[in-house]
């Protein structure tokens, strides 16, 4: 949906509640697109199921050896 600035002013809510249902709203000034009003929530989602898929590849690749204290470890990864 795109929406002038002027007239978004006084439609915010309803603009909002529209993202926040998945509808993107882009706001135009003199009728090119300048920014755009869109729900945060998934981003989140995907950020967090992309981390933890980094950190699973992560965990895959790195191999701790079974013998070392963690106090070592952690020291390691201070130097």
């Amino acid at each position: 949906m795109d929406i002038g600035i002027y007239e978004a002013k006084s439609r915010l809510s309803q603009l909002v509640e529209k993202a926040e249902a998945g509808e993107e709203v882009v706001l135009t000034r003199r009728g090119r697109p300048v920014a755009k009003i869109v729900n945060v929530a998934p981003a989140r989602k995907r950020d967090r199921a992309r981390l933890l898929r980094e950190i699973l590849e992560l965990a895959h690749r790195v191999k701790i050896p079974k013998n070392l204290p963690l106090r070592d470890i952690v020291a390691e990864g201070r130097d």
